[in-house]
């Protein structure tokens, strides 16, 4: 992926084959390590699942557009060193975190324990996944079309209709929750304070890092989405408050 983002000139590149790595590395533990057990296939049918919806959004989404801001601002930070610190810092430093957050699929699909008293997660964590998955998808679904909306209407700077009513970032709280979910399937496989470490570490990176904190710079100075961050909750779905 670094080496088609070189040639393409666009870092953007690294958020697409965000959930291929997801997917590639799911299969390639349960084809190895698996025992061929219906948990480790629920857990890589998730993965899957969210994986190929989220690779295909961000395809359609950036084709043909410039490379994202985050991304273009850092090429004009680093200069001349912007080859090896995009490399290191960006593709590298996600392989990190996507390893980070797949300790959970990696414990399942490569442990030959299963705890049959701890079953009961099993439907818990599906819920928190369904839940999760939901939001991210629908959230990013009504964004998508805003923005399209947007181009020909210009007057509409902030989308605040559907999910995006109840929390700014409803994609971003449904990927926290469908890594909550994946974890509590892992439960019964033993290991779960190395599992936990995924969702604790996905969640702070979206709350603090990539996600809520740094998209939300871009609107600094827009009073329209002041009044938005007033009446709407950043991160946990919650009635818009009245002002």
């Amino acid at each position: 992926m670094f080496l088609i983002a070189l040639w393409l000139k666009n870092n953007g590149v690294a958020d697409v084959g965000w959930g291929v790595g997801f997917m590639l590395v799911a299969w390639l533990t349960f084809f190895w390590f698996g025992n061929d057990r219906m948990h480790q296939k629920i857990v890589t049918f998730l993965v899957t699942i969210w994986g190929l919806r989220l690779t295909l959004y961000l395809a359609v989404r950036n084709w043909g557009e410039p490379e994202d801001f985050r991304y273009a601002n850092w090429r004009k930070e680093w200069g001349g060193s912007v080859v090896w610190r995009s490399f290191l810092q960006v593709f590298m430093l996600q392989g990190f975190f996507m390893f980070i957050n797949l300790l959970p699929v990696i414990v399942v699909n490569s442990s030959e324990e299963f705890y049959k008293s701890y079953k009961w997660l099993y439907p818990l964590g599906a819920a928190v996944w369904c839940i999760g998955f939901f939001f991210e998808a629908i959230g990013d679904k009504q964004m998508y079309e805003f923005k399209c909306s947007a181009k020909k209407h210009p007057h509409k700077k902030v989308m605040n209709k559907g999910l995006w009513r109840y929390t700014r970032h409803p994609n971003y709280f449904g990927e926290a929750a469908m890594w909550w979910g994946i974890f509590i399937l892992s439960i019964p496989s033993g290991m779960w304070y190395v599992s936990v470490l995924s969702p604790l570490v996905i969640t702070y990176l979206l709350l603090k890092v990539s996600g809520v904190t740094l998209l939300e710079k871009k609107y600094e100075g827009n009073d329209e989405y002041s009044v938005y961050k007033r009446t709407t909750s950043a991160f946990f779905p919650m009635p818009p408050k009245q002002i």
